[in-house]
């Protein structure tokens, strides 16, 4: 189902006339693109299958960034579009030369970590006439590995998170979810034919208690584990998200960094983790971080069950930092925590943080009550 407050967008938008192709670009501020991005290809999403993809990838849809737009762009097949774009729908004859009401094209998306959806974009960017009259989204949760054959079988049911909804062209088409599920896989539908540019699936991360009990030991923090960033003191050149997304930092860009302090705090960010755990070690990146890495870090945590209350304990007290470097800390004894906070002194940024540990019996019972409640 979809918030009717959220902001519609719907016809053409006007051919493009020069200059920046995003000045008439349609969008809103969307409340829950706070959220991880499920469809990331970072955490091993990827479009799996199309029925048609003729004059653009499907592939492009889930690229980190906006599509980029160059008007002198072209192929042996027509404008080269960065987006996924299929050929235009032809009834069966000439004197029914119109494509039916039940006409439609559409794309199987893996999730790259299966949650609960909290939030959709289908953002047609560029394409200004030939966007898609409508466009619907299905859901379905299922183990393992799936193929494109498995998930087209007659057997398999599906859930509708957006329902036939008329969209805009050269427009972030956004959709709030309220299904209290967890999902592995989308359908995306477009009716009858178009081009859509980018795909962003918000949510929360749902893990599967099985597998993190088989891995023991894993990264307590970690998105694809169901750790995410509750809240930062500053956000302004790139998310807090970043520190604890799969891999390490590729590029400054790639981690958390800081607006210059001209006060005498410090900047921070707090976690919660993937359920009630004792942490035992801790990993600090500051990769490609050189003249801007942080000072000093400290490391604090407390165990709120599900309410987050609790008083914060320091477990790592503050510590030089190195530009560029990883550093590892072993912890004295396994420390119980629901939630971490990295407190960074006065400013600047880190790239990574790992927190390596075990789920308790606590977690463990709650992780399984959570998957259960959630179809799992």
């Amino acid at each position: 189902m979809t918030d009717a407050a959220i902001p519609r967008f719907t016809g053409d938008a006007s051919p493009y006339a020069g200059g920046d192709p995003y000045a008439d670009h349609r969008t809103a501020d969307f409340p829950f693109t706070h959220l991880v991005d499920l469809a990331d290809r970072r955490l091993g999403a990827g479009v799996i299958a199309a029925n048609d993809e003729f004059f653009a990838e499907r592939e492009n849809l889930l690229k980190p960034g906006p599509a980029v737009f160059d008007p002198e762009h072209f192929g042996h097949k027509g404008k080269i579009m960065d987006g996924w774009e299929t050929r235009r729908r032809r009834g069966v004859s000439a004197a029914e030369p119109h494509p039916t009401a039940d006409d439609h094209d559409w794309a199987l998306v893996r999730l790259g970590a299966p949650g609960v959806i909290r939030g959709i974009v289908l953002d047609t960017a560029h394409f200004r006439g030939n966007y898609p009259q409508a466009v619907s989204v299905e859901a379905v949760a299922l183990t393992g590995s799936p193929s494109p054959e498995d998930l087209l079988a007659p057997d398999v049911k599906w859930t509708t998170l957006v329902p036939r909804t008329a969209v805009g062209g050269h427009a972030a088409n956004g959709f709030a979810i309220d299904a209290e599920q967890r999902f592995t896989h989308l359908r995306i539908n477009q009716h009858p034919d178009g081009g859509i540019a980018r795909l962003r699936v918000y949510g929360e991360v749902a893990p599967d208690p099985a597998w993190l009990g088989a891995l023991g030991t894993f990264d307590l923090a970690a998105l694809e584990n169901g750790g995410r960033v509750e809240d930062a003191s500053d956000r302004f050149y790139s998310p807090a998200t970043n520190t604890i997304q799969p891999g390490r930092s590729r590029k400054m860009d790639d981690g958390w960094e800081t607006r210059r302090r001209r006060d005498q705090g410090n900047d921070w960010i707090s976690y919660r983790l993937a359920a009630q755990s004792g942490i035992r070690a801790v990993e600090i990146d500051t990769a490609y971080l050189k003249g801007n890495s942080a000072g000093w870090a400290s490391l604090s945590v407390r165990d709120g069950g599900n309410t987050g209350d609790g008083d914060w304990t320091e477990v790592l007290p503050r510590t030089r930092l190195q530009p560029d470097t990883n550093h590892r800390f072993v912890l004295d004894g396994t420390v119980r925590a629901t939630h971490v906070r990295i407190d960074i002194f006065p400013d600047g940024g880190i790239s990574r943080l790992r927190l390596f540990g075990s789920l308790t019996d606590e977690g463990v019972a709650a992780l399984a009550a959570r998957h259960r409640e959630l179809g799992g």
